[in-house]
């Protein structure tokens, strides 16, 4: 299990619709790889544009190949701005960190955790469940939610899916512990100077043409 810092420094609304994008793109991109992903926000999304920073735990057998793709530097969006359309700027820059191992946090309490079971998705395979017993576990006070689906069974999804949450939890709140304003503005610097590992461009966030 892989837990990354997805942060647009102190850039502007642009860049928190960079990180948006590469939110969903890291999402479609571990469902693809039958690796299962769970996304928290660090603070409300009050003009609809985007996050500014958010936590990303990564499970399954491509969690390192998904985190090493994304770490490898600065995240690059290259866009003329949706929302100031005479702005000559359109390099848009997010940075991505591995966050390390926590101390062992406090689980959250049993009663606030509702459990769903589905048919899993992605593109098939030997290990793909043919029954329902992938597993969603749902914070109820947070509305966060993780899930497990590369156990052999329902019991075993169900145990992982819950650890997978609490690392999520755990996460976020090591996060807003040590200082989210800090934390980033120690990220900042790396953000906008630091040579772009991946680089998008246009309003479909598509990978740039190397």
């Amino acid at each position: 299990m892989i837990r990354l810092l997805f942060t647009s420094g102190w850039g502007p609304a642009e860049c928190r619709m960079a990180l948006a994008h590469a939110l969903r793109r890291v999402a479609a991109e571990a469902e693809v790889a039958d690796c299962d992903c769970a996304i928290a926000p660090l603070a409300e999304n009050q003009d609809r544009h985007g996050p500014g920073a958010a936590i990303v735990v990564l499970a399954g057998a491509a969690e390192s190949e998904i985190a090493g793709r994304w770490t490898s530097g600065s995240v690059q969006w290259v866009h003329k701005s949706p929302l100031r359309p005479g702005l000559a700027r359109k390099n848009w820059f997010i940075g991505v960190f591995e966050l390390p191992s926590p101390e062992e946090g406090k689980a959250p309490d049993r009663s606030d955790i509702r459990f769903e079971s589905f048919r899993a998705g992605g593109p098939g395979g030997q290990h793909q469940n043919k029954t329902e017993s992938a597993v969603r576990a749902i914070h109820a006070p947070t509305g966060l939610s993780a899930t497990a689906r590369d156990g052999r069974s329902q019991h075993r999804n169900k145990a992982l899916a819950m650890e997978r949450l609490e690392a999520l939890l755990n996460a976020r709140a090591q996060v807003q512990r040590e200082g989210e304003t800090r934390l980033i503005h120690a990220t900042h610097r790396k953000v906008e100077r630091g040579a772009a590992g991946l680089r998008f461009e246009g309003p479909d966030f598509r990978p740039a043409a190397r």
